[in-house]
């Protein structure tokens, strides 16, 4: 079919969105093009609140036809963490077929070049962004996360998380030059001279392996990252949630097809329940980079059993807080209650560990003691949490039964400072709420030490006394080291301490916050200007997003010719 987008309306419409994009990547300035407000949606057609969820719901136990090779049967099964049975299915592909289908296109697609990939991935965000009220209620019902966080998280920052994939590959891309003239004198005899020639070619397949919390925020970066690179891509979801990514691939496949390219070059790898397609897939000699964010079980074995890959894991870790002295002692509780809270502690960077000296620390409302502290933090979780209505629209649903079963566990392992509560929510009864718990532990006792040095995914935090700072100091640097982590936090007033845990973080590679009182949180990264992990420690093998995340996608291949 003749292409509906050219190349030269492509570039003119999104060339100005890529060159801020590179501008904001390099100065680390905010910037997005994707509202998070839900009302600046609803004009240059975009979908408004009330035809996102129409069509949302127009979605609900239909059958997604991607028009795919090789699809065999229908799969599904999602049921919302919030109750609903989504009723939605979605080609189940014969891979011996689909593979070598989605191979034929990336020819044309390499010989495009970069600016002109480049400018229908920022195509395909910018539809992705024109529905993000219906995206919003696809992960919503496939996470469990709160409308306002399924809104955000996984419509305009997912979206920002994408375009600077697109930035970097961009960057890395063009850092080679097409053509160059190359003259090497000869003294008395004429020059030796070529006209060389350099090609970014694509490594072959990307795998992205979704994750169940977040889809498109976890799954945006590397499919746009190996997309604009030249490579094709099979987006295999988490069997609970496929709706989000399915209708990425949709519109994916839809610009694609427009732009004259072949839709295959992306394509949906849904499974039967049960089937765990995911290790198959990863050890096909046509997958050649692979995008995973889950357990570190699988992650480790994909990096160790995925050789003919390109591997970018993210992982677990045991992200920790240091707490040694504050100038904002009501600021720094707040802050961390809403950082406990927010979407039930169910984010891969949500504080697990809060390393407290045990003689208490120092404060602006004066001295206060461990106990002190605990309590304190407890009630700033109360408070917050208090009203139905806002602690539901901050902790949203519980993803998964192994959540809940840990979450019920945790109570068995200290002293609990803070016990979790039931929430009902009055427009979804069927969904499991919970507030988070504290167990206090003794970081001294070998018995406790089991506890907080392994990662316990969802809202369960341990404060654990320790004998000085020094001591929270070289705590850290050992779970980082061992565990990984992909946030730190801090709060102190010693420039001493400040310095030694900066420097612990330096050397083993964990992203740092500092002293935060106010709007921003340890566990929130801004695309464009925050790195999400490092790559540099056990928690992740890549950060999102730096150079080192796009650079290894392709590779550069050069002809020589004599002038």
């Amino acid at each position: 079919m003749a292409a509906e987008l050219t190349a030269h309306e492509l570039i003119a419409k999104h060339r100005p969105t890529l060159d801020q994009a590179l501008e904001a990547i390099r100065t680390r300035a905010y910037w997005s093009p994707h509202p998070e407000h839900p009302k600046a949606y609803g004009e240059n057609g975009s979908l408004d609140a009330a035809a996102g969820k129409a069509a949302f719901d127009a979605l609900l136990g239909t059958r997604v036809d991607l028009g795919q090779p090789g699809t065999d049967d229908w799969v599904g099964g999602e049921v919302s963490p919030y109750g609903i049975e989504l009723g939605v299915t979605y080609p189940h592909a014969d891979i011996d077929t689909l593979l070598p289908a989605m191979r034929a296109g990336q020819r044309a697609w390499r010989e495009a070049g970069a600016e002109i990939r480049a400018v229908v991935c920022v195509e395909i965000l910018k539809r992705i962004s024109d529905r993000t009220h219906e995206f919003a209620h696809a992960v919503m019902h496939t996470s469990g996360q709160a409308f306002m966080m399924a809104f955000q998280a996984g419509g305009p920052h997912a979206q920002d998380r994408g375009l600077e994939a697109v930035a970097y590959a961009y960057v890395e891309q063009v850092r080679t030059p097409d053509t160059a003239e190359w003259s090497k004198p000869q003294g008395k005899r004429d020059p030796l001279a070529l006209t060389k020639q350099f090609t970014p070619v694509p490594r072959g397949i990307g795998l992205v392996i979704g994750c169940n919390t977040f889809p498109t925020w976890n799954g945006y970066p590397g499919l746009f990252a190996s997309l604009a690179t030249g490579n094709a891509v099979l987006v295999k979801p988490h069997p609970r949630a496929v709706l989000p990514l399915a209708l990425t691939v949709q519109v994916a496949r839809e610009v694609l097809s427009e732009a004259g390219f072949d839709p295959n070059l992306v394509a949906l790898a849904a499974e039967r329940p049960g089937e765990g397609i995911a290790k198959t897939l990863a050890c096909r000699p046509e997958i050649r980079i692979i995008d995973y964010t889950g357990s570190t079980e699988f992650g480790d074995w994909l990096e160790a059993n995925a050789r003919q890959a390109q591997v970018y894991t993210e992982k677990a870790g045991v992200n920790t807080v240091l707490i040694d002295s504050t100038s904002n002692y009501k600021g720094m509780l707040s802050n961390l209650a809403f950082s406990l809270s927010l979407y039930s502690g169910q984010m891969c960077t949500t504080p697990q560990n809060f390393l407290i000296p045990r003689d208490g620390i120092r404060t602006d409302e004066g001295p206060r003691t461990f106990d002190e502290v605990v309590a304190g933090l407890a009630r700033a979780v109360d408070g917050l949490l208090g009203d139905d209505a806002r602690a539901n629209a901050l902790l949203g649903a519980i993803v998964n039964p192994d959540v809940k079963a840990r979450l019920e566990a945790a109570t068995g392992l200290g002293e609990v400072a803070l016990a979790s509560r039931e929430i009902s929510n009055p427009e979804f009864p069927d969904a499991v709420v919970r507030t988070p718990v504290i167990v206090k532990l003794d970081g001294a006792k070998p018995d406790d030490e089991a506890a907080y040095t392994s990662e316990c995914f969802g809202p369960v935090s341990f404060a654990v006394a320790v004998d000085s700072s020094a001591d929270a100091v070289e705590l850290l640097r050992r779970t980082i080291r061992e565990k990984g982590a992909m946030t730190v936090g801090a709060y102190t007033t010693d420039d001493d301490v400040e310095r030694s845990v900066q420097e612990v973080c330096l050397e083993e590679a964990a992203q740092l916050s500092l002293n935060l009182t106010g709007g921003v949180y340890v566990n929130q990264t801004a695309a464009f200007s925050d790195l999400h992990g490092s790559g540099g420690n056990p928690a992740a093998n890549a950060a999102l997003c730096d150079g080192a995340f796009v650079a290894n996608r392709f590779r550069v291949v050069e002809v020589r010719r004599e002038v």
